[in-house]
């Protein structure tokens, strides 16, 4: 039997619903099959980067978080060590400090690392492993836009939470007879926003991958109210824009480099204010938000979770440093990680489009 390791956990990139369940799955099996111990690594790669940012982490720490959302970790979506904040003078200055990184692994006596997050975290990861630094991975994002893996644990619980808003909307919005534009999150992929639109009942949904066109959009409104249909939701990603346009961005001011965030977001904005200038009917929008991240985390994403933290240990095992698990065909596999560096965008030409389409839902096009 192989000897015990000892191994560092860090959450990185937005929070995410099932992030404690894969935390516990990961240290349960480690310590009874294995004998691992762990290292909890706070607020992802700051964790190493910073001093005081590390603690044990054991059986006992996982007891009572299964339910939980967020990370009893904490998180981080602005600490790359490849372009880290750090004070020169009276100033700030971007510096690579990967090489500390990889240090403080040693100091941590670590034989290995398990990086959990997203396309960001997880390509932190993969330079990491072209530095020699042992390192597997746990891929997660609520965007479920990631090609490595066919679903991305985050994606039902979020899907599930936009889904009740949709429901809820609908209520008010056929008692007023008003328009109702919900901003979904979903950068530059719209699974998000298409599964739950679809699952929701809305009447227009407005992607990425699909510029729309104003014009359409008035088409499908118009159609409705003939119908003595007079409400209508729009479901639409914060990625989402009018055909010939450009994303929307409202960047937040940076005054220290490395730590300004620019964020997609007032699509639904844009697109009832191009809407209000050809209709009579009130328009109302909703931005679900940070809600669609945060609670406990869906049956299903819990599953899943403890599925990839239980797996990475079998990664672990077998030496295959440099890969991440992830679900394919509803098994639980390694792929390297180089594949988290792919996006991965709705097909517009695909089954769940296609049949969306046949059932009168517009896309704006």
């Amino acid at each position: 039997m192989a000897r015990p390791l000892r191994l560092g956990v860090l959450t990185g990139g937005g929070d995410c619903p099932g992030l404690n369940a894969l935390i516990r799955g990961l240290v349960r099996r480690g310590v009874h099959e294995f004998g691992h111990s762990f290292v909890g690594i706070e607020n992802g790669y700051m964790g190493l980067v910073e001093p005081e940012l590390v603690r044990p982490l054991g059986v006992e720490d996982t007891r009572g978080i299964l339910p939980k959302g967020g990370t009893i970790l904490g998180t981080s979506n602005k600490a790359n060590p490849f372009s880290y904040a750090v004070r020169e003078g009276d100033g700030w200055v971007e510096k690579d400090v990967s090489d500390q990184v990889v240090r403080r692994c040693e100091e941590l006596r670590l034989d290995g690392l398990v990086a959990i997050g997203g396309d960001g975290t997880l390509s932190i990861a993969h330079q990491l492993a072209g530095k020699g630094l042992k390192v597997v991975g746990c891929p997660k994002t609520i965007d479920n836009d990631l090609s490595g893996t066919d679903q991305t644990f985050g994606f039902d619980t979020a899907r599930l939470i936009v889904t009740e808003a949709l429901d809820r909307l609908h209520s008010t919005a056929e008692a007023h007879d008003r328009v109702m534009v919900v901003e979904i999150m979903g950068r530059h992929a719209g699974f998000l926003t298409l599964e739950s639109g679809i699952a929701g009942g809305a009447d227009l949904i407005l992607i990425p991958e699909i510029p729309y066109r104003v014009e359409s959009l008035l088409e499908t409104l118009k159609r409705r109210a003939t119908r003595r249909r007079s409400f209508s939701i729009i479901a639409i990603s914060e990625g989402a824009y009018p055909e010939g346009g450009a994303l929307s961005v409202l960047a937040e001011a940076a005054d220290i480099p490395g730590r300004g965030v620019v964020r997609l977001g007032g699509s639904g904005k844009v697109c009832a204010d191009l809407l209000a200038r050809h209709i009579d009917a009130e328009i109302r929008v909703t931005v679900l938000g940070h809600l669609q991240r945060g609670g406990s985390p869906s049956a299903a994403d819990r599953v899943l979770a403890t599925r990839y933290g239980c797996k990475v240990l079998d990664l672990v095992r077998d030496g295959q440093w440099g890969h991440m698990v992830a679900l394919r065909n509803n098994d639980v596999v390694a792929v390297p990680l180089s594949e988290s560096r792919k996006e991965r965008r709705v097909d517009v030409q695909g089954d769940l489009v296609r049949f969306a389409r046949s059932m009168g839902i517009g896309f704006g096009d």
